[in-house]
């Protein structure tokens, strides 16, 4: 069979065919020369895949058994996996290796919500309302969970194929398509009634679109558009629902309003943290939420894919515990249109879900800053922000800070923390429509120095953070102050003269220096970062490293201006006043 087919379908030639096949070990006769035809698939009752001779067009792309989801195993080897296997085999899979960190950080939602409802100890799921009203219960029935160390092969199969309607998590079901709005090919019309849709390159993230789209990862037009593997379809899929962008879109029409505008995803232009284990499995149990008092109790959970079809003009379904918390806050409405054979995807419907407020409630993920009203907003991802500048973020109590840690990270268990580290999920973009940058990360296992456990470490860390910040903002100053006296004749470069800064021709220099600053500065970072270092005199390391990325910003050749020497000088001094006046220099 072909590399990555699994055993869904069987091919043959025209070539003569003998005697039964064994598939899963059920017999199964050969086809009758009239269905043998000139070459086909040969349907397999035990997977119960439609089949037809020269092109597939029945069965859709079942997400459950459909290798999408690219993993890693323990032993090193990479694969790819639909859902029932990789909650099976969830023990044996080291990571997850999705190349689209903001569909990853989605799918890693959708996960935790299906493992709330398999991960059960005698009987009774994470997700059991009556042992959430106690916290402390709860946190004991996950600990029994974690202790199984593997999901019940029994409670995977029973959701996957018994408690979820059937066609639910097929990505083509013509009545209910995973995630989607079947709706959309009768509502997204032009003024004559005419199919009117997004494009598939409208849903691929990365692509351009319009006759003004940045070419950003490869050639692509809407004149001539590639459709995309129903695989990575998926991907993107799930990356439109959490960070798709606000304002105008595909219109939808349900009244006589023909509607084109749209609300930004709940996750956009956000990052995601997550305790990562050595094993998938453990990832997930603590990728579970702990019930939240914000949520709806009166109301039954449930996600998209196991309920009806929302109302697009009727009030948003209040957000329950953990379903609709992870899953149910979409503000876009996708319909992906398959090719004949349902292997690729080659077009596709996007448009707004609904315009009704959107319920405020805390994403277990996020880390919170506060901002100048007092009020706290989830953190923004930045593409030149390395993970370690949020480490006190993520190991600091809540009460004394201007920072919220992510609600996951709480109540971890002690046994795990030396072996738990931390990934995080962003995606750089602005309000609208503009996508800058995605990333992926992972720290090492610093979630033992959490301050509940190791307050010394927790507060060290946030020490050598808070240096490398200052260093940081001290350099940015010097390099502009160099750069307005090197360049500017009627600036007094005498050391007390005071130097006013125009923000609108800052100079080169500071974003040169600055470049240089927090690359070298996140070894100088883990270097310093240590228990034996608790206590000691650190500021010097960081101070040296913005002197070193402010001379090559400078560039020897201009140094050698004695103008040039004077700004050198005046902004050294400015960096060097960091440091304790007994160890100035």
């Amino acid at each position: 069979m072909p590399a990555g087919a699994g055993t869904e379908v069987l091919y043959w030639s025209a070539s003569p065919f003998h005697g039964p096949l064994s598939v899963a070990g059920v017999s199964m006769s050969p086809p009758t020369p009239g269905e043998r035809g000139q070459g086909g698939l040969l349907p397999c009752p035990v997977l119960q895949r439609a089949a037809f001779w020269g092109g597939f067009v029945g069965g859709g792309f079942d997400l459950r058994d459909e290798p999408w989801i690219p993993v890693q195993l323990v032993t090193g080897e990479p694969v790819r996996l639909g859902l029932r296997e990789l909650f099976k085999r969830a023990h044996e899979i080291a990571d997850l290796q999705l190349p689209v960190p903001p569909a990853a950080a989605g799918l890693l939602r959708v996960l935790a919500v299906i493992t709330a409802r398999i991960g059960r100890d005698a009987g009774v799921r994470l997700d059991d309302a009556g042992v959430a009203e106690d916290i402390g219960k709860w946190l004991t029935l996950r600990r029994r969970v974690l202790k199984q160390g593997r999901f019940d092969p029994d409670a995977v199969d029973a959701y996957l194929d018994t408690e979820v309607p059937a066609g639910r998590f097929d990505l083509f079901d013509a009545q209910r398509p995973f995630l989607q709005d079947p709706r959309l090919t009768t509502q997204c019309v032009d003024a004559k009634g005419a199919p009117n849709p997004s494009g598939v390159n409208k849903l691929v993230l990365g692509r351009p679109t319009g006759i003004n789209g940045a070419v950003l990862f490869g050639h692509f037009t809407d004149t001539a558009p590639v459709p995309v593997p129903a695989h990575e379809a998926v991907w993107h899929l799930l990356a439109q629902l959490y960070f798709g962008p606000s304002g105008q879109c595909t219109p939808r029409r349900i009244t006589a309003q023909r509607a084109g505008s749209g609300d930004a995803a709940p996750l956009r232009k956000s990052v995601s943290y997550f305790a990562w284990a050595p094993q998938l499995f453990t990832t997930l149990v603590l990728a579970v939420p702990s019930p939240q008092a914000e949520a709806d109790w009166e109301t039954p959970d449930a996600c998209p894919w196991e309920e009806e079809l929302n109302d697009p003009l009727g009030p948003v379904k209040p957000v329950t515990w953990p379903g609709r918390l992870l899953t149910g806050r979409f503000r876009h409405a996708v319909l992906l249109v398959p090719s004949a054979d349902h292997r690729s995807v080659t077009d596709a419907y996007i448009t707004w879900s609904t315009h009704e407020s959107a319920h405020q409630v805390r994403d277990p993920y996020q880390i919170l800053d506060r901002r100048k009203d007092g009020a706290f907003q989830p953190r923004e991802a930045d593409g030149g922000r390395a993970l370690w500048r949020d480490l006190d973020s993520l190991l600091l109590k809540d009460s004394l800070q201007d920072a919220q840690r992510p609600p996951c990270l709480e109540d971890l268990p002690k046994t795990l923390l030396p072996s738990l580290r931390v990934r995080a999920y962003g995606f750089e973009q602005d309000g609208q429509q503009k996508d800058s940058v995605w990333f992926q990360a992972t720290t090492p296992t610093i979630l033992q120095w959490q301050e509940e456990t190791d307050p010394q470490m927790a507060h060290h860390v946030r020490r050598c953070h808070r240096l490398a910040e200052d260093a940081g903002t001290r350099l940015g100053f010097a390099a502009k102050v160099a750069w307005k006296i090197a360049t500017d004749i009627n600036i007094d470069a005498s050391a007390k003269a005071k130097i006013r800064i125009d923000e609108k021709k800052p100079g080169p220099w500071a974003t040169q220096a600055l470049a240089r600053y927090w690359s070298a500065a996140e070894s100088v970072f883990w270097d310093l970062a240590r228990p034996e270092r608790i206590g000691a005199a650190i500021e010097r390391p960081f101070v040296e490293t913005a002197l070193a990325a402010l001379d090559e910003a400078i560039g020897p050749a201009n140094r050698a201006d004695i103008r040039v020497a004077r700004a050198r000088s005046r902004a050294r001094a400015i960096l060097l006043g960091l440091l304790p006046t007994t160890t100035n220099a």
